[in-house]
């Protein structure tokens, strides 16, 4: 059906192999220190924050290393969140439960 976003052609997140990488990913940092974080990259509470439309965002303060924004990244991308975030502009149906 034209201008729907099909669920029976979508994979579960969970199935993918990029979910999979950034559980074992998870598994390596889950015990890191905010600490250990700032003494290894000084700059990261500058790097790591995000501010538009009034709203700011500080992720320094949370286990996320650049490793694991690439991780979401590649998770994001193999998804395919890019062409659903177009059907959405593009007003397509994209919920059709």
């Amino acid at each position: 059906m034209a201008g729907v976003v099909q669920p029976s052609t979508m994979t579960a997140p969970t199935q993918l192999p990029s979910w999979k990488a950034l559980h074992a990913h998870y598994q390596q940092v889950r015990n890191l220190h905010l600490r250990e974080l700032f003494s290894q990259d000084p700059s990261r509470g500058e790097r790591l924050c995000a501010e538009g439309a009034g709203i700011y965002l500080d992720y320094s303060k949370n286990r996320v290393t650049d490793e694991t924004l690439r991780l979401l990244l590649q998770l994001a991308a193999e998804a395919g969140l890019r062409e659903r975030m177009d059907a959405m502009f593009r007003g397509y149906k994209i919920n059709v439960t």
